[in-house]
């Protein structure tokens, strides 16, 4: 069942006066935000991961004299995305600690 349905039953229990939504709705609620977090978790640990093995890789390719300019405009961009993708996972944990220390839920 989609999110959207969940918000819908629980805005449908408050209109039909019951003034809260149904502790099965919190409950499952809860473990799709749940879910989520512990995927987002996940894509981000093994983002973090690749950018390291990345590093390893760009140290010893920086040691080789032979390298060529096509082997390095390709290790370039690679180490752009792993930045991009560091960059995005550190945004998106500052967020969540900010939202922590502000009282919200964070992750």
């Amino acid at each position: 069942m989609a999110v959207e349905d969940f918000e819908a039953a629980a805005a449908f229990s408050v209109a039909v006066g019951r003034g809260s939504p149904p502790l099965d709705y919190v409950s499952v609620r809860y473990d799709l935000v749940s879910h989520d977090a512990r995927a987002a978790d996940t894509v981000e640990s093994v983002q973090l991961g690749m950018a390291g093995d990345l590093l390893d890789h760009v140290a010893d390719m920086l040691d080789d004299p032979d390298m060529t300019p096509g082997q390095l405009r390709y290790v370039l961009a690679r180490m752009s995305e792993a930045l991009t993708d560091v960059k995005r996972v550190a945004e998106s944990r500052g967020a969540r600690l900010l939202a922590h220390a502000d009282g919200g839920p964070g992750r």
